[in-house]
């Protein structure tokens, strides 16, 4: 068994993610008057049930995990109160159902990427390209994406890399943006499969060792794949700014397909370029036998 086992990603996922964005808004922010000192940050279940149109009873079952069936039409009425946006709907309601069908998966479980999707970027010798798993693993990667992360240690998971890893504080430009997106993916993630054993023994993994993951998991924000840029710093080719593209894999919709890319004619597409050259597989020795 893992050190790490007895920290689980989902138990009452639904219930956590509420109490969360609860407190981290004020009676003021919703019109409400504020009744002065409280002994918790944010609103009241009673304040959230009010303002939803459900009991204090009602709402109270659904943080503790109690109440497994709520329709659509509640969770957008929490959801209006808790003023989440589109991304964070969409999780609330991914948490909700699986909340409601949750069974309990073998404790080991390896995620594997297919033959062809595994053979599919090696082509592409332009573009950093690899394939995500479920708890953001690293499944397969080309060989201009492993010449791009040449210098990490931990380079078998997104978040590993970006918490657990000295290299990631100098190779983000901007390191901060970088950890709470990983986080914000990782909690999406967390709802598209919440009983994914990898998931949990993660969240422990880096819960225990990395103080800046703890403060950014308890605040439960989420958030998909963007489309923002990538501001890196590469050892041999220097600065960097990326944009990526993230595909859902059809034969396995919780893998995804991530390519970067630089805008041409850019100093970002020259370097691109420069490591790729430098990483070049060896051109075969010519036949002299001839």
């Amino acid at each position: 068994m893992s050190p790490y086992d007895d920290h689980p990603a989902a138990e009452n996922a639904l219930g956590g993610f509420l109490r969360a964005r609860r407190a981290r808004l004020r009676p003021e922010d919703l019109g409400l008057p504020s009744s002065g000192r409280r002994r918790v940050p944010g609103l009241r279940r009673e304040e959230v049930a009010m303002l939803a149109g459900v009991s204090t009873d009602y709402y109270t079952r659904l943080e503790q995990g109690r109440e497994r069936h709520p329709s659509p039409q509640m969770l957008d009425a929490v959801a209006r109160v808790l003023r989440l946006d589109a991304d964070a709907v969409a999780h609330l309601h991914r948490l909700a159902d699986a909340a409601a069908r949750r069974t309990r998966r073998p404790a080991q479980r390896t995620e594997r990427v297919a033959l062809h999707l595994r053979r599919l970027p090696d082509g592409w010798n332009d573009t950093p390209a690899f394939v995500l798993g479920t708890a953001l693993d690293v499944l397969a990667r080309n060989r201009l994406a492993e010449a791009l992360f040449a210098g990490f240690t931990h380079s078998d998971n997104l978040l590993r890399m970006t918490y657990l890893d000295p290299w990631a504080r100098g190779f983000h430009r901007d390191w901060d943006r970088a950890a709470e997106s990983a986080v914000a993916a990782l909690r999406h993630a967390a709802g598209l499969d919440p009983d994914h054993p990898g998931l949990g023994r993660l969240v422990g993994e880096l819960s225990v060792k990395s103080a800046d993951f703890r403060t950014l998991w308890a605040r439960h924000d989420v958030r998909g794949k963007t489309h923002e840029p990538k501001l890196l710093h590469h050892a041999e080719v220097g600065d960097l700014e990326l944009h990526y593209e993230s595909f859902t894999v059809n034969s396995a919709p919780t893998q995804q397909l991530v390519v970067y890319q630089a805008e041409p004619g850019t100093p970002s597409a020259d370097a691109l370029a420069l490591l790729g050259s430098l990483n070049a597989e060896p051109a075969p020795a010519p036949d002299r036998t001839s």
